[in-house]
């Protein structure tokens, strides 16, 4: 059986299909979330769904890649610039994300476990992810 992430429901591809068009409707300008429910008409967890979907079927398709920004919202955008900005973005937000989890649990749970196979396996897992992430981060930025 797929992956949870590997599975998409016939509806959850009828979303994805709306707020492809709703989107590109909206071309050059991207639109809110709550712009996104409005213009097509679907309840907020279908368009959480949609969006999921849509970020998945879009290599299929040959569409171009789907970014949020705080002033555009969603939309589609080809800008190898645009893109290279968002892709660090989302790259740093993973590092933090991830520096955060090691700190906040793993470490505790390492402190609490100090010879557990289990949490020294996460633990040098997560480190090594996360070094990785840097060094992309590093490397866009010059």
């Amino acid at each position: 059986m797929p992956r949870a992430s590997e599975r998409r429901s016939p509806a959850a591809e009828r979303h994805a299909d709306t707020l492809r068009f709703v989107l590109f409707e909206a071309r050059p300008a991207g639109l809110t979330f709550d712009q996104l429910v409005r213009s097509s008409e679907l309840s907020r967890s279908q368009v959480r769904a949609g969006l999921a979907c849509l970020r998945d079927v879009i290599a299929e398709q040959g569409l171009p890649p789907l970014i949020w920004t705080r002033t555009d919202g969603y939309r589609f955008c080809s800008d190898p610039p645009e893109l290279e900005a968002y892709e660090l973005a989302v790259v740093r937000e993973k590092v933090t994300e991830i520096r955060r989890f090691v700190t906040g649990v793993v470490a505790p749970h390492a402190a609490l476990q100090p010879k557990g196979r289990w949490i020294k396996h996460l633990n040098t897992q997560l480190l090594s992810v996360e070094s990785t992430l840097e060094v992309i981060a590093e490397f866009v930025s010059s």
